[in-house]
């Protein structure tokens, strides 16, 4: 944003038909950049890539009727991650923030058409990828703290209730605290891998867990006892936990405050 104001403020003098278009590509081209860029790290992230948890919830209050726009839940940005900088260009600026395709051809370099594709496209990844009935904030509250309580008595039986068969758990450490480098298909195996952290847990202090709306979903804050942060944040399909995301990289947890 500071970029695009500076070649903004180049050019403040001249005579620029339309604003709103003007600013749009530029901004689209940055973030372009960017995330070519940042696609070429991710090539040599350690372990499961997450999205930074939001804990704000003025963030979930953007100025737009669009659906897509509040809501920063896990899914959604991993979503929006699988997408090609094209494809997502295209969905964000047609879906969320209501330009027409006319106005993003320029801003992508593309024909119209090209465009409605790559929308399209993006659209139909990101449906697929959106829980058809989201969980109200009472039921996922009492599903976290079911959850809770199931983890620290290290009660496996309720822990697998809790789960769909075919839930994941990704965690996301970056290479700098210990989580596990794939994520963990199936609920026995989440059961089996959770078991196990409560056992070790037995031994060392008791963590500090705060209850949280994380990316406007149900999850908790968690403080180590060595002073170190971790989100879990829980995606609820159909009354049980579909997916759990784990962050522990504490790159991504500076705004987070337990």
């Amino acid at each position: 944003m500071q970029e695009a104001y500076l070649r903004w403020h180049a050019v403040a003098g001249e005579a620029i038909e339309s604003p709103r278009a003007f600013l749009s590509t530029i901004v689209t081209r940055l973030c372009l950049d960017h995330l070519k860029s940042a696609r070429v790290q991710r090539e040599s992230y350690v372990g499961p890539w997450l999205p930074e948890p939001v804990a704000d919830d003025a963030a979930l209050a953007a100025e737009t009727v669009s659906d897509y726009a509040h809501d920063l839940s896990v899914a959604f940005m991993m979503a929006l991650e699988r997408l090609s900088p094209l494809e997502r260009a295209a969905f964000l600026l047609h879906d969320v923030f209501d330009m027409d395709f006319a106005a993003i051809a320029p801003a992508l370099g593309r024909s119209e058409a090209a465009c409605r594709q790559l929308a399209a496209r993006a659209r139909t990844h990101v449906r697929a990828a959106r829980p058809r009935f989201p969980v109200s904030d009472d039921e996922g509250a009492l599903l976290a703290d079911a959850f809770r309580d199931a983890a620290a008595s290290g009660d496996t039986a309720a822990l697998a209730r809790l789960l769909v068969e075919n839930a994941v758990l990704y965690s996301d450490g970056g290479g700098k605290r210990p989580a596990a480098l794939n994520p963990i298909r199936g609920a026995e195996k989440i059961v089996r891998f959770l078991a196990g952290l409560s056992r070790k847990n037995e031994r060392i202090a008791p963590w500090r867990v705060h209850p949280a709306r994380l990316n406007g979903q149900p999850g908790f804050i968690l403080a180590e006892p060595d002073g170190a942060k971790q989100t879990i944040t829980f995606d609820v399909q159909n009354g049980r936990i579909a997916a759990i995301y784990v962050v522990r990289n504490p790159d991504k947890l500076r705004r987070i405050t337990a």
